[in-house]
């Protein structure tokens, strides 16, 4: 009988924020995120010059948790899921801890996307989410490997979940989300009539 093993892997970190760290009054961050957005007149000046739909605070705001105090609450969450996806995929640290470089909001729109990307100079990534109506857009994660596989056939329908070239993750309010920051990702058009929210974040070895 032949031996096929799977070799390599790539790791989805899930879990409700609330998890770890204090307790997070779902109304309130969500109201502390439109408030932001109505204040940011430079990232409301970004996200026009760059044909952003809806808002994001990536270009204008770095000291969120430093605005609104219930930032820095999700950011003590955050540290602790980090801390432990990290022990999960067993990187040696040498003694120094993965810290918090960049945390930002995106308010999606009904039509509202953002295209396919990585983030670079990061270890690991990910999205809490704020506001998730029926209808809003899955999270589209896409094999690490498409780019070389050159010649290679489509998968067939109903392929084994770590075969598929796209994995969509559908995030419900106060999950979590983590990944290598390496791994393609996009959020494809938000087909709600309400807005889709939610908080993006990226840890560097510190």
């Amino acid at each position: 009988m032949p031996q096929i093993d799977s070799l390599f892997v790539t790791r989805l970190y899930r879990a409700a924020l609330s998890e770890h760290g204090p307790s997070i009054n779902a109304d309130e961050l969500e109201a502390s995120c439109y408030s932001i957005a109505e204040d940011d007149e430079a990232g409301q000046d970004w996200c026009e010059e760059n044909g952003y739909p809806g808002y994001t605070s990536y270009a204008s705001l770095t000291d969120l948790p430093w605005r609104f105090p219930i930032f820095a609450d999700v950011v003590k969450a955050l540290d602790a899921h980090v801390a432990a996806f990290a022990e999960d995929l067993e990187f040696d640290l040498d003694g120094r801890e993965l810290k918090l470089e960049d945390i930002w909001i995106n308010i999606l729109p009904e039509g509202g996307s953002h295209g396919s990307h990585i983030h670079p100079h990061s270890v690991i990534s990910g999205t809490t989410y704020v506001a998730m109506p029926d209808g809003a857009s899955a999270l589209k994660l896409e094999d690490p490997r498409s780019a070389r596989m050159m010649a290679a056939p489509a998968r067939v329908k109903g392929a084994r979940r770590e075969l598929r070239t796209f994995i969509y993750e559908a995030p419900k309010v106060g999950d979590v989300l983590l990944w290598e920051s390496w791994l393609r990702h996009e959020v494809p058009a938000n087909m709600a009539e309400d807005d889709r929210i939610s908080v993006s974040f990226n840890y560097g070895w510190g």
